[in-house]
């Protein structure tokens, strides 16, 4: 994993900083979703009924399940900001599910800094356009603009920020 300082963000604004590694998403982290967040619907957890019901030929996987696999995506992918202290989620602007996950389908993100400015002391403000491609797919998962946060101590703020 690489490292860079917070002096070397400003110069990476509209570089892709990172692609993930693959991730497999099979039933079994589908019916964990939605036994987490109580979305039962057929189209998700009943393979019989999904091939025989759905357009999709099987179970597909939650949008927000895909969504949330942005995180373990980023952590493995995107370069550490040594001074950063914490890192917080800040939300998305868009979000736009594209293409659907079908269970058994393997999913990777890519990660391009939009842009990224100072707010306060502390904090620098980082935006990111994501999108998850699906292997063999033409079009992506979906496709979102993710909006973090980074926090450090304002000792560690460049000069020329």
């Amino acid at each position: 994993m690489r490292e860079i300082s917070l002096a070397d963000v400003a110069g990476l604004v509209g570089q892709e900083l990172g692609v993930s590694d693959w991730i497999t998403v099979n039933q079994t982290m589908i019916d964990q979703f939605a036994d987490a967040t109580l979305d039962h619907q057929f189209i998700h957890v009943d393979p019989e009924r999904a091939k025989a019901e759905s357009p999709f030929g099987g179970t597909i996987a939650h949008g927000f399940l895909s969504l949330s696999l942005l995180s373990a995506m980023n952590y493995e992918t995107m370069p550490k900001i040594r001074e950063q202290t914490m890192g917080i989620n800040y939300g998305f602007d868009k979000v736009r599910f594209m293409s659907p996950v079908k269970s058994g389908a393997r999913v990777r993100g890519h990660f391009t800094l939009a842009d990224s400015r100072f707010r306060g002391a502390g904090m620098l403000m980082t935006t990111y356009e994501v999108s998850i491609e699906i292997e063999n797919e033409k079009k992506p998962a979906l496709t979102a603009t993710w909006i973090t946060i980074v926090q450090f101590d304002p000792k560690d703020r460049p000069d020329d920020a």
